[in-house]
């Protein structure tokens, strides 16, 4: 693991260093900036013919995660690799506990309870540190983590994984509407991003999927997803995810383990190597948007539906930040 250290004319500062990055003759595009760019990366890259590694979230806003469901179809017309950082889909433990929830395991799923309960990921800084002479998008920007249209709040930038994982419960169908309580309780300077929001989702057959959002110090802290269904019950943390019928457990993972976050490149790179076709495409747009309409639930206070979500005119991010 060898650091890589690039040329002094291979680096580049400012909004326009993706674009100089992209065009300097590499083969393939990590896009881990503050997500409010990710659509506009994601497409120059997809255009310029590269494979890609999307970090999560892909959009922070609806326009947003429609110009990436655009690059997507052209990402599958010129047969790009495509990997999300949805990296939970690369944990072997989760991959074998949904598929069991999948093989009819806890018979029909009729809820999901997923936790993010955490403590704020990178506070805001205190006005009076800002140095004269910093604009706003720089400010902003080296507080990245606070702005809405930047991060897409705590349920959209972190919490997402959540979102993200009770989409896989239901085999990435959408929701077709949800509900939200949130807020913020502790200040936040110049940010302005929830701490908190619980979301609760319905599926077409009925059945819900509650996601447990909250960026709060000195609480308490959880990571967990929690699958009841007909005949059984389910739950995936941080230690070897299991099954029960009653009290009994039915199915436990005892397998290998590799570092999630290793094996998605592995995959990337791998599918590159032997002319494969990997695209992950279609469902990041959609645990993304169930995020954003999560957060259009908490932020308005309305029942939210997918159709609402997909076609909502608000765009959080600026023309020409």
């Amino acid at each position: 693991g060898g650091r890589i250290q690039a040329e002094a004319d291979r680096q580049f500062v400012g909004l326009d260093a993706f674009q100089k990055v992209i065009d300097s003759g590499v083969d393939v595009v990590l896009l881990a900036s503050p997500p409010g760019f990710r659509p506009t990366h994601l497409r120059y890259a997809i255009e310029k013919n590269k494979h890609v590694f999307c970090e999560k979230p892909m959009a922070t806003d609806a326009p947003g995660i429609r110009h990436v469901m655009e690059t997507v179809r052209m990402s599958k017309e010129k047969k790009l690799n495509l990997v999300a950082g949805y990296c939970w889909r690369y944990d072997l433990p989760r991959q074998a506990f949904y598929q069991q929830i999948h093989d009819g395991g806890l018979g029909e799923v009729v809820g999901v309870y997923g936790t993010y309960l955490t403590g704020p990921v990178k506070p805001m800084a205190p006005a009076s540190t800002r140095r004269a002479g910093v604009s706003d998008l720089e400010w902003q920007m080296r507080n990245w983590m606070n702005f809405t249209w930047l991060a897409g709040d705590g349920l959209v930038e972190q919490c997402i994984h959540t979102v993200d994982k009770v989409l896989w419960t239901f085999r990435d169908e959408a929701p077709v509407k949800c509900t939200a309580n949130g807020g913020r309780v502790h200040p936040n300077g110049e940010g302005n991003i929830f701490d908190h929001v619980t979301v609760v989702y319905e599926w077409a057959n009925g059945a819900r999927g509650v996601v447990a959002q909250r960026q709060i110090a000195a609480c308490y802290s959880e990571n967990s997803d929690y699958v009841l269904g007909s005949t059984g019950k389910g739950w995936s943390g941080w230690n070897a995810p299991y099954i029960k019928s009653g009290n009994e457990i039915k199915w436990r993972y005892k397998g290998d383990k590799p570092d999630m976050y290793v094996v998605e490149h592995q995959v990337l790179f791998k599918s590159i190597r032997e002319g494969r076709f990997h695209n992950d495409g279609d469902r990041m747009v959609k645990s993304t948007l169930a995020g954003i309409m999560g957060r259009m639930a908490g932020y308005t206070g309305q029942e939210i539906s997918w159709e609402q979500a997909l076609n909502s005119k608000q765009s959080l991010v600026p023309e020409n930040p």
